[in-house]
Order: structure tokens, then C-alpha cells, then sequence
């Protein structure tokens, strides 16, 4: 059944309100079958499912102040990043409020002020469109909860929060959930929808509860080309058609090392989908490349230790630069070791972030 969640009565009458604010904390989230490439308003073309992060996050407080008698048509928001005005993030930020307008009708009656910090380096391939997004969506959620009191239920507050996160960013909607989340309609995953995420976490080996995440910061500087970008360039590649039967295929394969823990075979799929994704970025028309040389070099040098050591550590890649290695608790100590003394040499500045799969976003 389709859902829209427009709703014209949601309406106040500002002069009994008083001004609020609500904050959120909501992580970003790693893809483990990717998503690439969309249609309609913001649909995926195949399932994906993703681990959510602990300390990869943003932190968003959003500020409302009633509009009385004001002019009303337009919504009024400043958006300061990192303590600073920021009229890029404010622009993207005011146009998809407007893009919601219907859903939250309200958001015209008050001037609007959003405040929004991340605990890693922006657009560098770590999704903080993912994490931004879906604390502002959280935000909003709260925001009309506390004005109409019509998300009381959090199983209803959660997959609203999502469905609007997706209009923000596709992949935001699958950081509403603690665990893994899946975004897209697939068969054997019960309520699974393209129009929000649904949680996993219950379904999958307790070895995948605690798994870790360490992110390498390859580079700290904004990529070439962005995500919007590189889903658009998806309707001309000559490789689309065949990539989404893959991805539904691999989705598929997936399942089992999930529900069994298997990290092994968990690990080849995880690898298949990053070097996929970035194919994908190689063939599109025109072509471009985000990894960097040190991205290769960290690729081998896992490969390397992989072999020879016979622990069970494997790279992703999200649309960027910067490498994930994601292994089981059980084998921490060595690879904290082995990136301390032989990986950190090619990050920039020697950063990386410990991060792990988290549980889901926090209410501030």
C-alpha cells in the first residue's frame, strides 16, 4: 500500500505556541550491497542493506520560533554548520524542507534555525548526507509529535522519520535503525518498501551485533564528483541494467553468511560491492575516479595481511576515497595493531576512526 503521509491539518494556530527546539544525533551508515542509481522521487533501483555506525555521526538541533502575522508562504531556516553560517548546506537544507512542506505543513508558520555539527571530515566519502539528513528528518518528526501528538508510537515515528529521510538523501533512511536496516523492496525480507528502510538487526548472527568498522581517512577533501552526481550519471551507464540484477543476487547470497555468521564469505560479498561501486563510477560517461593512490595501497596491503595472518579482515568503500575495514571482535587486537603500525602511514595526517556497528540515533 502506498504511503505519502500528506496531511493539510497539520496546521497550528502560533499564537498559542511557544518557542522549542529538539535535537538528534543520528549516525551515518555504511552499504554493505551498495545502492547506485534511482528513479522517481528519490526510489532506489535495488535493494541495499547497510550496518549503522557508532561514532561516524551528526549532531543536529533544530530551533523553531513562531511566525504570528508574518507572511507565511515561504519557509525560513538558517543553517549554521560547525558554528558558522552556511548557505551551501542551507540552501540543500531549505529545499528539501520545502520538499516535505506537504507533509509537515506547519514548517511555514515558524522561522526555523538549524544548527548541525559531524564527527568526521564532510564529503569526503563518509555519508553525511546519510547521518545529516536523517537527524534533521528526526527532528522534524519530534517537532510535529510535540505540536499534534501523532507519533507517539515509535514504530511509527521511526518508519515517518525514515520515509522523509529518504527525500533528503536515499541512504539517510536507513540510519533511523539500530543494526542493519534494508532499503528496498526484496521478497524474502518481510515490510521491506523502496519508500523507507526497515530494521534487520534480529535476523543476523550475534558475530555482526559487535562488528567493527575502522574507517581510514584516505583524504579529508570533498570529492570530485558528488553523490547526487554519480546516481544521475547511473541512467546512461551501460552497465545498469546488469548491476541491479547483481545487486538483487548478491542481496540474495548475502542472507545466508548473515543469518549463519560467515564472515568469510560476509567478507568476499562486502569486497565485491566496494570494487562494484567504484566500476560503476569508471564506466559511467563521462568517467571519473574517486579512489586515490593510498586507497590502492591499503587495499593491498589487507589483502596482504588477509594471507598471511588468516584473520578475516576486509575493505569497503563508500563513494570516496577513504577505506573501511570492517572484522568480528574477536580479531581486534591485531588489526588495531596492524593499522597503528603499517596503515596509518598512508592516511592523511595519520586520522582514522574506530568505529563500530551502532545503535541507531540518539534523542539529545
Amino acid at each position: 500500500m502506498a504511503i505519502d503521509y500528506i496531511n493539510p491539518k497539520l496546521v497550528v494556530d502560533t499564537s498559542k505556541v511557544e518557542p522549542g527546539k529538539f535535537a538528534w544525533r543520528s549516525p551515518s551508515n555504511l552499504a554493505i550491497i551498495k545502492y547506485w542509481g534511482k528513479h522517481g522521487r528519490q526510489l532506489p533501483r535495488n535493494p541495499s542493506i547497510s550496518f549503522t555506525l557508532e561514532n561516524a555521526y551528526t549532531d543536529t538541533e533544530l530551533e523553531y520560533l513562531p511566525r504570528k502575522g508574518a507572511d507565511q508562504q515561504n519557509i525560513e531556516l538558517e543553517f549554521y554548520f560547525e558554528g558558522q553560517l552556511n548557505p551551501a548546506f542551507g540552501g540543500k537544507a531549505q529545499k528539501f524542507l520545502e520538499g516535505v512542506s506537504d507533509i509537515f505543513p506547519f514548517l511555514r508558520q515558524f522561522r526555523l534555525v538549524a544548527r548541525s555539527t559531524n564527527s568526521f571530515p564532510h564529503s569526503s566519502g563518509i555519508a553525511s548526507s546519510a547521518s545529516g539528513m536523517s537527524a534533521l528528518a528526526l527532528c522534524l518528526c519530534s517537532m510535529e509529535d510535540h505540536l499534534f501528538g501523532t507519533l507517539e508510537d515509535d514504530d511509527a515515528f521511526r518508519q515517518k522519520a525514515s520515509f522523509v529521510a529518504r527525500l533528503g538523501s536515499g541512504s539517510a533512511c536507513r540510519s533511523i535503525f539500530a543494526g542493519l536496516a534494508v532499503w528496498g523492496e526484496m521478497g524474502e525480507i518481510a515490510g521491506s518498501s523502496d519508500l523507507y528502510a526497515v530494521p534487520f538487526e534480529d535476523e543476523v548472527h550475534e558475530v555482526f551485533k559487535t562488528y567493527n568498522d575502522a574507517i581510514l581517512i584516505v583524504s579529508k577533501g570533498e570529492k570530485q564528483v558528488s553523490s547526487r552526481a554519480g546516481h544521475a550519471l547511473m541512467d546512461d551507464n551501460p552497465y545498469a541494467e546488469s548491476r541491479y540484477l547483481q545487486a538483487r543476487q548478491r542481496f540474495h547470497n548475502l542472507l545466508g553468511p548473515l543469518r549463519t555468521g560467515d564472515v568469510e564469505s560476509f567478507g568476499q560479498l562486502l569486497e565485491a560491492e566496494a570494487m562494484a561501486l567504484h566500476a560503476l563510477m569508471m564506466a559511467s560517461s563521462p568517467p571519473y575516479i574517486l579512489l586515490k593512490p593510498n586507497s590502492l595501497v591499503l587495499i593491498e596491503k589487507v589483502r596482504d595481511f588477509r594471507v598471511s595472518t588468516g584473520h578475516p579482515l576486509y575493505f569497503s568503500l563508500d563513494a570516496g576515497p577513504n577505506l573501511h575495514l570492517l572484522y568480528p571482535d574477536a580479531i581486534k587486537g591485531p588489526v588495531e595493531d596492524f593499522i597503528k603500525n603499517e596503515l596509518l602511514a598512508y592516511c592523511e595526517g595519520g586520522q582514522w576512526i574506530a568505529d563500530r556497528v551502532g545503535k541507531g540515533p540518539l534523542q539529545l
